[in-house]
């Protein structure tokens, strides 16, 4: 499922024009872009959380000529499904 398809799934779901899904969507996006920017957690209880993980400095293997490479240290986002969420996938 694309973004279209999605705006279009929520506003029949909740009765809105795809305007306003669209609009409400981008805003969803917006304000967790915002938080994990902060640091901050984000918890949607039964649905998941997306938080910001770090990961440790480590060597590495360039694939193309098998050279040992560094790679630094980095932060990344993480999502971690819900209780909800993740009975549906079982």
């Amino acid at each position: 499922m694309n973004k279209i398809e999605f705006v279009s799934a929520v506003a029949a779901k909740a009765g809105l024009s795809k305007k306003d899904a669209g609009k409400a969507l981008d805003a969803f996006i917006r304000t967790v872009t915002e938080e994990i920017e902060k640091g901050e957690k984000v918890v949607f209880v039964g649905f998941g959380t997306f938080s910001v993980g770090e990961r440790k400095a480590r060597t590495g293997r360039n694939p193309q000529t098998g050279e040992t490479i560094q790679i630094p240290a980095s932060k990344v986002v993480k999502f971690k499904a819900g209780a909800d969420l993740a009975k549906v996938v079982k």
